[in-house]
């Protein structure tokens, strides 16, 4: 049985949408290496949701959130991280931390934003992207 074309063409876009994911991860993950961070885990899951990645920059645990677009028509990947999402991180950050005994370790949220566009990529690493807002109980 034949899909309907509009069908097949969401398939195609949401398997695009997948491939450009993964290699905007694979590229952030360059991006914090070259820029002296240990990787400690990539697509940390727990029952609260997901961190693209866990790295170490020096003393500092950094929760990473990978953001890519192949157009900033719409503006650029960093605008795209809205307060839903960073509470989302935040939370699971804060469970990450509380499970590990690493409270009272000092920690950060950065962004990784790369634009693809024109056969060019132009990455941005952005440390102490959002800040914990002062009235969050855990």
């Amino acid at each position: 049985m034949a899909l309907p074309e509009s069908i097949e063409k969401l398939f195609a876009l949401s398997k695009e949408s997948l491939n450009l994911g993964k290699a905007a991860e694979e590229r952030a993950v360059g991006v914090l290496k070259e820029s002296g961070y240990k990787i400690l885990f990539r697509n940390y899951r727990n029952k609260l949701g997901e961190i693209d990645v866990i790295a170490l920059d020096r003393d500092t645990i950094c929760f990473v959130e990978v953001k890519s677009k192949k157009s900033i028509r719409f503006g650029l990947p960093q605008e795209a991280l809205a307060r839903v999402k960073q509470r989302k991180i935040l939370r699971v950050a804060l469970s990450f931390l509380k499970e590990n005994n690493l409270l009272e370790k000092k920690a950060r949220f950065d962004v990784v934003a790369l634009e693809f566009y024109q056969d060019k990529e132009k990455p941005k690493l952005i440390k102490g992207a959002f800040q914990v807002e002062e009235s969050y109980a855990f």
